[in-house]
């Protein structure tokens, strides 16, 4: 059995297919999703989605927060920001992060809302820095190896 999963941003969207399971950052904790599951409608925290296809390979996702709808047949992430892991440009993400601590440090002189601005800038650089590094080694060795060959772990 499958489920569609469909990963959305305001301006594309960047995933759609058939999924065994689907694994999100639930605002109150991760939360996984199987066909059939019941309806839901939740608040997606900054973190890595992760679907698993049919034939046991994952994809993996870097979202800036969002909202997912969940129903029997079809699960819909409306994300703020999205990325696949095999999109993420590291060095840019990491060139993110730093410009975003260099503002923490600088100060924001009473004004929450740019203060709101940096914080959720940093914490969308560090998922990006996260998912890209954590997966892009699996991407080399698959690259160089093919995907059907045994891999090992690096770690």
């Amino acid at each position: 059995m499958t489920i569609q999963c469909d990963i959305v941003t305001q301006e594309r969207t960047v995933f759609s297919q058939q999924v065994a399971s689907v694994s999100l950052p639930g605002t109150e904790g991760r939360m996984g999703i199987l066909p059939n599951h019941s309806a839901l409608l939740t608040t997606l925290a900054f973190g890595e989605i992760s679907v698993r296809h049919p034939d046991g390979e994952e994809e993996h996702f870097a979202i800036g927060g969002g909202y997912a709808e969940v129903q029997p047949d079809k699960v819909v992430v409306l994300a703020d920001s999205a990325e696949q892991a095999e999109e993420i440009d590291i060095e840019r993400a990491e060139r993110a992060r730093e410009r975003a601590e260099q503002a923490m440090k600088e100060g924001v002189q009473d004004d929450p809302d740019r203060y709101a601005q940096i914080q959720a800038s940093l914490m969308r650089a560090q998922i990006r820095l996260d998912v890209g590094r954590r997966h892009s080694g699996r991407r080399r060795r698959e690259m160089a190896t093919g995907p059907s060959a045994p891999q090992q772990d690096e770690n």
